[in-house]
């Protein structure tokens, strides 16, 4: 596993049984670390990412408990993770396959694994698929042990792209929000409607590393900065987050992405506070409602499904494990998850859970098994 550097032993963030969220939004606490294959012995308290040392909220934080609800299978809001092949737009002359990544979070290695696994990268972790456009959706940093690194590959593989002729680009993730809020504004106590808050409390409460704020560049601050919020490719509405909260910032893709750098620029702690607190929420797409809220994202912005990233897979679908996994209830990930009548992907597979970080081309193919994981 690579570390960041000055880091000391990194563990997984565990599969969590109690998951608790601050009252501004749905984010998981990192609990108890599971202990990875060849890392030493760590206790919660000298993990690097543990989100609250000796069990204390961060100083300039209140946060309320609060559970993050989860279905189970067989209610009438149930959903699965099935194969569906939409009408999709071609590809652009000239340019390959479309490629999405889900949810890093400071996995560098088992990124580095699954763009080879796809044959987007060599053996020496440089670009290798040609035109192919790979498109990454977001939340690089936190919980993980090399968000930096996360953030360099991307970088450097996004100009080794665009000289082969395909590309890769990111998406701005809530995580990016919260690690350039923290740089920018630190202890500055921001109006949260729920509390005292600061950036720095919010950013060590969901899995903030100190080794990727030491490492932070302005290069990487102007290049998160600059990252846009939404983009519709092939047919596919691409963002991060699973919430309607995009239709506050504009009618058009444009105008969202303008909105949402036009609020970074202006540098205003507050205002940037709401962006990172709506860009937080989720489960927009899950229940009886998901359908029409894709829909109303669809009319909009365009296209005829959108991926997202953000809830974990394994949370969408109520499985949900214990930290030492006793029970042998472990999250199963196999691929993306389909749902809200075929209109939405989900493609966060739970990384820091011990799930799974998918790299998926797109579209996806026919399955005529509704149970069956892509």
């Amino acid at each position: 596993m690579t570390q960041g550097a000055g880091q000391g032993p990194v563990v997984r963030t565990a599969t969590l049984r109690d998951f608790r969220v601050p009252p501004y939004a749905q984010v998981p606490v990192q609990s108890q670390g599971q202990q990875q294959p060849h890392a030493q012995q760590s206790t919660e308290s000298d993990h690097p990412g543990s989100a609250v040392p000796e069990g204390e909220a961060p100083d300039g934080y209140t946060p309320t408990a609060r559970d993050l609800p989860v279905i189970t299978r067989g209610g009438p809001g149930d959903t699965v993770q099935v194969q569906v092949d939409p009408d999709e737009a071609p590809a652009p002359e000239g340019l390959g396959p479309l490629y999405v990544v889900g949810d890093v979070h400071g996995y560098l290695d088992e990124l580095l694994a699954a763009l080879s696994e796809q044959g987007l990268i060599d053996a020496e972790g440089q670009w290798a698929a040609g035109n192919a456009r790979l498109w990454f959706l977001g939340d690089f940093t936190d919980r993980g042990p090399d968000g930096i690194g996360v953030i360099d590959l991307v970088m450097r593989l996004s100009a080794e792209a665009a000289a082969a002729g395909g590309y890769c680009k990111a998406l701005m993730g809530n995580h990016e929000l919260l690690l350039l809020g923290a740089r920018r504004f630190g202890d500055t106590p921001v109006n949260s409607g729920a509390g005292t808050a600061t950036f720095q409390a919010a950013w060590l409460l969901n899995g903030g590393q100190k080794s990727d704020m030491d490492r932070l560049q302005d290069v990487h601050l102007q290049w998160m900065a600059r990252l846009d919020a939404i983009e519709l490719e092939d047919g596919h509405l691409l963002m991060h987050s699973d919430t309607t909260a995009y239709l506050e910032y504009g009618d058009s893709i444009e105008a969202v992405n303008d909105t949402v750098r036009e609020t970074l620029t202006r540098n205003d702690a507050d205002e940037c506070w709401d962006l990172f607190r709506k860009f937080t929420k989720r489960f927009a797409f899950r229940d009886e409602g998901g359908p029409q809220a894709v829909r109303e994202l669809l009319s909009a912005y365009g296209g005829g499904r959108v991926v997202h990233g953000h809830s974990p897979i394994p949370y969408l679908l109520g499985e949900v494990g214990t930290e030492d996994g006793e029970d042998g209830a472990r999250p199963v990930v196999e691929g993306p998850h389909v749902y809200a009548d075929g209109l939405a992907i989900a493609m966060d597979g739970g990384v820091t859970m011990a799930g799974k970080l998918l790299v998926v081309e797109l579209p996806l193919h026919n399955s005529t098994d509704p149970g069956q994981a892509i």
